[in-house]
């Protein structure tokens, strides 16, 4: 079962944006057909996804982990006017943190999400 989550901290940022669940949804179905923006290593990606009304270039980024199987987290995200890129320091905690997650069993990984360390992102049943 593939399983998309966000960070308490990624979904903090993700309500000052004007993005959606569909919109990350969208970016991962992208990344699962190869389109990916920048392998960071680490199990670490990046991956533009675009702001309403506005082209990908311009908008935001977000710095996803995945085994690119069936486990995705949303970890960080940025807008491009706000931040250039991350630094050398983020990345490597980035890095860190993306092998904890990944390494989580399934009952670890539910505990996470029933204490609201991550939300489920959810495809839509309609």
């Amino acid at each position: 079962m593939k399983r998309i989550l966000k960070t308490r901290t990624f979904n903090r940022w993700l309500r000052k944006t004007l993005l959606t669940d569909a919109a990350l949804l969208k970016a991962i179905d992208e990344m699962e057909q190869g389109l990916v923006d920048a392998d960071l290593g680490g199990n670490l990606y990046k991956k533009r996804v675009a702001l309403p009304g506005r082209g990908k270039s311009g908008s935001t980024r977000t710095l996803i982990a995945t085994n690119r199987q069936n486990r995705w987290f949303f970890m960080f995200g940025f807008e491009k006017n706000d931040k250039e890129n991350i630094t050398q320091a983020e990345l490597a905690y980035l890095q860190e943190v993306a092998q904890i997650f990944l390494g989580y069993s399934n009952d670890e990984l539910q505990l996470a999400i029933d204490k609201g360390e991550f939300l489920e992102v959810y495809y839509d049943k309609a």
